[in-house]
């Protein structure tokens, strides 16, 4: 009998370890395939070689197609998890009205942007330039901010805190819930193709997770996901002298005023946090 059950219970861990794996395989093959079929279509209609336009979305020559594509197979995302019940989404956590965690939540994403910021300088994290040309391409047009700010931050919470997080949490158990949390951060960093950005989704992985935990909900989630690219997307295109600019050039070479506005966002950081372990109940 007892040989049985830890049959059973590994046989648990190993399905659970395959749910994790195919949940990202599946995650990748949607964008892979929605942008083979959106490069097709546009290499038909603007009769080009199929290489040519993909080649051109590699060299961030087509902004609005690499746009759309993200767009669509986020929408993909969201209902294929949702469908599948592979990230089950309940309104039961939005039915408690939980206004105060968002004001919250909008209040610590916008505390980590400039500390963010700060530390990839010193840490000199770049962008490679393929990477840099694509992003750019795709924030320079209203189809990006569809894209980068409002479904992509639903999809990826869908996918890695509701899909992702939520199995490993059980593998991990109450216990051990910050290998949980830690290891989906991980993943969601490497899911980013580079060190610039892994760095940075890595970092905000852990903030993602730790909500997701306490709540039992991606809402959070999603909002600081949200707030994070939104700001990043009008700060781009409002201020394109930042593109390869510094932190201390947005406080126009001023040092005491840029550590100042670090300081200053510490000030709206811890409080955040506070009030958000104060105010998020374990689910």
């Amino acid at each position: 009998m007892n040989n049985l059950i830890k049959i059973w219970k590994m046989s648990k861990t190993t399905r659970g370890i395959l749910d994790v794996v195919w949940f990202v395989i599946v995650f990748f093959m949607i964008q892979i395939i929605v942008e083979m079929a959106g490069t097709g279509i546009v290499a038909v209609h603007d009769h080009q070689a199929f290489q040519t336009i993909l080649q051109g979305m590699a060299a961030g020559k087509q902004g609005v197609l690499l746009a759309i594509t993200t767009a669509v197979s986020s929408v993909i995302s969201i209902v294929l998890f949702a469908c599948l019940k592979w990230s089950p989404l309940s309104r039961s956590y939005f039915q408690s009205k939980p206004w105060g965690v968002i004001i919250w939540v909008v209040c610590l994403t916008i505390g980590t942007i400039l500390p963010a910021e700060w530390i990839d300088e010193k840490l000199n994290l770049v962008m490679p330039e393929n990477y840099g040309q694509i992003f750019n391409s795709v924030m320079k047009n209203p189809w990006g901010y569809v894209a980068i700010g409002i479904f992509a931050p639903l999809a990826e919470e869908v996918v890695f805190r509701g899909g992702v997080l939520r199995v490993l949490l059980k593998l991990f158990r109450q216990k051990w819930h910050w290998g949980a949390i830690v290891l989906s951060a991980l993943i969601f960093a490497l899911v980013h193709g580079n060190i610039a950005q892994g760095f940075h989704a890595f970092a905000i992985g852990l903030l993602l997770g730790w909500m997701y935990y306490r709540t039992d909900s991606i809402i959070p989630g999603v909002v600081l996901h949200w707030v994070n690219n939104t700001v990043a997307y009008f700060m781009f295109n409002l201020m394109p002298w930042m593109e390869d600019g510094k932190l201390i050039d947005f406080f126009h070479g001023n040092a005491r005023l840029m550590t100042g506005g670090i300081i200053f966002s510490f000030c709206i950081l811890i409080p955040s946090i506070y009030q958000l372990y104060m105010r998020m109940k374990k689910a």
